[in-house]
C-alpha cells in the first residue's frame, strides 16, 4: 500500500484564526512537500515557474494530481487544512484515503504540535523542524503588516530565505513521517473510522443566522460604549471603561477601601449578593459583569468565520480533550457556550428585538441577552429543520454500570420506563433516608449538586463550586439541613475541618456550619454508594501495581490497566484505551506527562484514583455517542454539531425526522454495554437552543 506523506506551505490574505474553511478558500500553494513510503522527501515549488510559462505551471500541477492518485494513502499533520486547500486549487481527495498524524496524537493523549511531538517522541536533529521556520511562514505565508511599505515577500526578493524555507518544508514531511512510525496504533483501528465521519460533519457545517450575529454586535459595540461612559461617570473619570481590570480594582480598593482578589464572574456575583457591599460598588460591579461577557468574542468568531454560502465550518477538533477523546471546539467553541440566565421565552423574543434593532427598549442588561441568545445563531436551512438529542446523565449512568452499583442501575431503568423517581430526587432522598416522593424542588436541586460534584472522589470543594453553578446558597443550605444531618457523619466532618484549618492550603473559605453540612453531605452521597466509591481505590491500586509491575494486567470491575514501557493503558470497554504517557510513581502519587491547562505546556500532571475514574466515565460517555453518530447519519439524521453529549442535526421538515426517533438511535446500546441503561431526550427547532 503505498503511503504519500505531504505538508503544504501556503499564503493567505485571510487570516488563519478565521478558521480553517475560510482560509483555505483564498489560499495559495506555495510549496507542496512530499515523500512517498519511506523515500526521501521533495518539494515541488509552485512558485519556481515563469509566469508567462502556462506550460510549466501545468505540468507541476499534474505532477501534483499524479502523487495524490497514485497512492493508496494521504497522511498529513492536520490534514482538514492540506485537504481544504487543496481542494480549493482544484484536488479533490476522498476522505477514506486521508490519515492524520496529529488525530494519531491526539487519540492516544499526546501534544498536537509537530514540533513538540518531535521533542516528546525524541525524534532525531536531522527530522525536526527547521529552527526559523516560524519566522519564514511569517515572512512568505502571511500578508505584511498594514503599516509596513513592503512588497510581499517572495522567491525573488528573498532567495536565500526561500532557500531555507523549501528545506523547512521538506524537513517537516521527514519530522511528519518519523514521529507518525514512532506513535502507537493502539486506538486507531476504531478511531479511524470515527474520525472520517468527523470530517464529513465539519465539511458540512452549521447555517448560521448572520443577520442575527451583524445586529447582535452593533447593539453590543453600543451598550459598550453606554456602559463605558456610565463607568466613567460613575468614578469621576478614574476608570475609562469597566473591562479595565486593574483600573477598576484599584479605584474599588481606594475609594472604599475593599480588596477583591479578581474580577472573575463568579466573585463578582457573590459580592454583588453581599447586603453589606455599598450600593454604588454593587453598580460598579455589575457594569463589569456586563462589560465582560464572553458572548462577543463568540459573534466576532461567527461574524469573521462564515463561508460565503452562510455556513460555519470546521468547529470541531477530534479527540481535542486530552485522554477522554471526548470532541473540542475550534474557532466558535462550541463546546463552551454560555449558559443562558433568561427563560426561552425571553430568549425568542430578544432575538427579535435584536434583528429589529430596538433591543434596549426590551431589557436594561443587553449584555445578558446577547450572552443568552447566542445558541440562536445555529438555525436550520430553508425546507430543514434541526433534530437535537442528548444522551440522559450519561456520566452517572456509566459511573453506576462501571461499579455494578445495582440498586442505581435498576433506578435508572425504572425512570426510563416511566415508573421510577427522578434520580436527583432519588440521590437526595437515599442520602438523607427519606421518600423520593417527598423530595421538594430545592432538595432536589441538592441531590444535582450531589451527583454532579461528588461522583468522582470529590469533595467539599467540588461539592461547592456545584453549588454555586446551581446557585445554592451554602449558609442557608447548612440551616435548612443541620437537624436532619446524621450525628456521627458530622462528629467526623468536624473532625475534618479541623485538620484543613491546621494547613493555609486547604484551610477552608466558608463559614464552619457550611463546611461540616458539605463534607456531611459527601459523606452521606458516599455511604450510599459504596461500589462507586471503592472502583476510586480499585483503579488507583490497579494503577499503581501496573506500574510497578510491567507487560501484567490488573483488572478494576470492567477495566484493564497495563504498562508497557513508559506508557500505562486502560482498556475500556468499548476497546478503546485510555493513555498516560511516560506513567510513573512518585512519593506514591501517580504521575504522567500531558499537557497543562494553565502553563499550556508538556509537563508531569499529578492523577488519582477518582480523576482517572472520571476520565473513564467521560471517554466511556464519548464512545456511546461516537458509535451511534454512524446510525444517525446514515438514517437521514445530517450532524452538522456535537456539544458534550448532544447531536445537532439537520433534517428534512416533516414528520419522519423527529426527537423521538433521533432520541432512540443515540440511546441504542453497543454491543460491549448491551445492559447499561441509556436514554436520551430531545426537541425539534428552526433555530438552536438549550433543551
Amino acid at each position: 500500500m503505498a503511503t504519500l506523506y505531504l505538508d503544504l506551505e501556503t499564503f493567505s490574505e485571510t487570516p488563519i484564526k478565521h478558521g480553517t474553511y475560510k482560509y483555505a478558500a483564498n489560499a495559495e500553494i506555495l510549496l507542496f512537500a512530499y515523500a512517498f513510503d519511506d523515500a526521501s522527501a521533495k518539494v515541488i515549488d509552485l512558485t519556481d515557474v515563469d509566469p508567462n510559462d502556462e506550460w510549466g505551471f501545468a505540468e507541476k500541477l499534474t505532477q501534483i494530481d499524479l502523487l495524490l492518485s497514485c497512492a493508496d494513502q494521504l497522511v498529513a499533520h492536520n490534514s482538514m487544512f492540506d485537504r481544504n486547500v487543496l481542494e480549493a486549487n482544484g484536488f479533490n481527495t476522498p476522505h477514506y484515503k486521508w490519515r492524520d498524524t496529529m488525530i494519531k496524537a491526539y487519540c492516544h493523549s499526546l501534544p498536537g504540535g509537530l514540533a513538540t511531538l518531535c521533542d516528546v517522541l525524541n525524534i532525531k536533529a536531522e527530522h525536526t523542524k527547521a529552527a526559523d521556520g516560524r519566522k519564514l511562514i511569517h515572512l512568505f505565508c502571511k500578508p505584511l503588516g498594514k503599516n509596513r511599505n513592503l512588497e510581499r515577500a517572495t522567491r525573488e526578493t528573498h532567495p536565500d530565505e526561500w532557500a531555507k524555507f523549501v528545506e523547512y518544508a521538506r524537513l517537516d514531511v521527514e519530522a511528519m513521517r518519523a514521529i507518525d512510525k514512532a506513535m502507537p496504533e493502539w486506538n486507531m483501528a476504531t478511531e479511524q473510522r470515527h474520525w472520517q465521519l468527523d470530517q464529513i460533519i465539519n465539511d458540512r457545517g452549521f447555517t448560521v443566522d448572520t443577520e442575527l450575529v451583524d445586529t447582535a454586535l452593533k447593539a453590543i459595540a453600543v451598550e459598550k460604549k453606554r456602559l463605558a461612559k456610565q463607568t466613567q461617570n460613575m468614578t469621576d473619570g478614574a476608570v475609562d471603561s469597566a473591562t479595565q481590570r486593574d483600573a477598576m480594582l484599584e479605584y474599588i480598593l481606594s475609594e472604599y477601601g475593599i480588596t477583591l482578589p479578581n474580577l472573575q464572574k463568579a466573585t463578582l456575583e457573590r459580592r454583588i449578593a453581599d447586603p453589606d457591599l455599598p450600593d454604588a460598588v454593587k453598580d460598579l460591579l455589575n457594569n463589569r459583569l456586563q462589560a465582560s461577557t464572553t458572548s462577543t468574542s463568540k459573534y466576532q468568531a461567527l461574524a469573521r468565520s462564515v463561508n460565503d454560502d452562510g455556513r460555519l465550518r470546521g468547529t470541531l477538533q477530534f479527540a481535542g480533550a486530552a485522554r477522554t477523546g471526548r470532541w473540542a471546539g475550534r474557532t466558535f467553541q462550541p463546546q463552551n457556550l454560555p449558559r443562558p440566565s433568561l427563560k426561552q421565552a425571553e430568549i425568542d423574543t430578544g432575538i427579535e428585538a435584536l434583528k429589529l434593532g430596538c433591543a434596549d427598549m426590551l431589557t436594561d442588561n443587553l449584555m445578558e441577552l446577547t450572552s443568552s441568545a447566542i445558541r440562536g445563531c445555529i438555525v436550520a436551512p430553508e425546507d430543514k429543520k434541526l433534530v437535537v438529542s442528548d444522551l440522559s446523565n450519561i456520566e452517572g449512568r456509566a459511573q453506576a454500570w462501571l461499579a455494578d452499583e445495582s440498586w442505581k442501575i435498576k433506578a435508572f431503568s425504572e425512570f426510563d420506563r416511566g415508573i421510577g423517581d427522578d434520580l436527583y430526587k432519588l440521590a437526595y432522598a437515599k442520602s438523607f433516608g427519606v421518600s423520593p416522593k417527598s423530595v421538594t424542588k430545592d432538595q432536589r436541586q441538592i441531590g444535582k449538586v450531589q451527583e454532579l460534584a461528588l461522583g468522582y472522589g470529590g469533595g467539599v470543594g467540588a461539592f461547592v463550586t456545584f453549588a454555586s453553578v446551581y446557585g445554592i446558597d451554602l449558609d442557608q443550605l447548612a440551616n435548612d439541613a443541620w437537624d436532619t444531618l446524621p450525628r456521627d457523619e458530622m462528629h467526623k466532618a468536624q473532625n475534618w475541618l479541623e485538620v484543613c484549618k491546621k494547613d493555609k492550603k486547604t484551610a477552608p473559605k466558608m463559614s464552619d456550619r457550611a463546611f461540616i453540612t458539605c463534607d456531611t453531605l459527601k459523606r452521606m452521597w458516599r455511604n450510599a454508594h459504596p461500589n462507586i466509591s471503592q472502583l476510586w481505590y480499585d483503579i488507583e491500586g490497579a494503577v499503581k501495581s501496573a506500574i510497578c509491575n510491567p507487560a501484567q494486567t490488573f483488572r478494576a470491575n470492567k477495566l484493564a490497566v497495563r504498562r508497557d514501557g513508559t506508557w500505562l493503558r486502560i482498556r475500556l470497554p468499548s476497546g478503546r484505551y485510555l493513555c498516560y504517557p511516560n506513567i510513573r510513581l512518585k512519593d506514591d502519587s501517580i504521575q504522567y506527562m500531558g499537557t497543562d491547562q494553565y502553563t499550556r505546556k508538556w509537563q508531569y500532571q499529578n492523577t488519582y484514583g477518582g480523576k482517572i475514574f472520571e476520565n473513564i466515565c467521560q471517554a466511556m460517555s464519548r464512545d456511546i455517542l461516537a458509535h451511534n453518530m454512524h446510525a444517525i447519519d446514515k438514517a437521514g439524521y445530517q450532524i452538522v454539531l456535537t456539544v458534550h453529549d448532544e447531536v445537532i442535526c439537520e433534517a428534512p421538515d416533516n414528520a419522519d425526522f423527529n426527537h423521538e426517533h433521533l432520541s432512540k438511535l443515540l440511546a441504542t446500546n453497543p454491543d460491549w454495554a448491551s445492559d447499561m441503561p441509556l436514554a436520551a431526550g430531545g426537541f425539534e427547532a428552526y433555530r438552536y437552543r438549550k433543551d
